[in-house]
């Protein structure tokens, strides 16, 4: 007597490696993404940080109790183990007694934060 088997017991070839290629697939749109994300994270350090020189830059324009020197000048910072290079530039305004400050902090991977600010000129 010659009985077929109706049923097979497991995977065929074919089914395995058709799984296999999309489950590789999806691993590596998963691996892109996460470069993209780790990407983005290190872009928004950067810019922080430099929002963070400049606040600080005008935190001691501010604080100081000398009237600010009218004029553009700059410098650079370390701030995260990064230089950024910074331009204040002190203007007059309509108002005698105030004076505009305008403050671009640049990183060296060209994000920019830029703040602007009025100050009294006599504290």
């Amino acid at each position: 007597m010659n009985k077929k088997r109706a049923f097979v017991n497991g995977f065929t070839l074919l089914e395995v490696l058709v799984a296999l290629s999309i489950f590789s697939l999806a691993a590596l749109a998963l691996m892109r993404l996460q470069a993209i994300t780790l990407r983005s994270a290190g872009d928004v350090i950067s810019h922080d940080m430099a929002w963070q020189v400049a606040r600080n830059r005008a935190a001691l324009l501010m604080s100081d109790p000398a009237p600010p020197v009218l004029g553009e000048s700059g410098g650079a910072e370390e701030n995260g183990g990064r230089t950024y290079k910074w331009v204040q530039s002190i203007r007059k305004t309509d108002d005698s007694r105030i004076v505009r400050i305008d403050i671009l902090v640049t990183g060296g991977d060209g994000r920019k934060a830029r703040l602007q600010l009025a100050r009294p000129v006599q504290l």
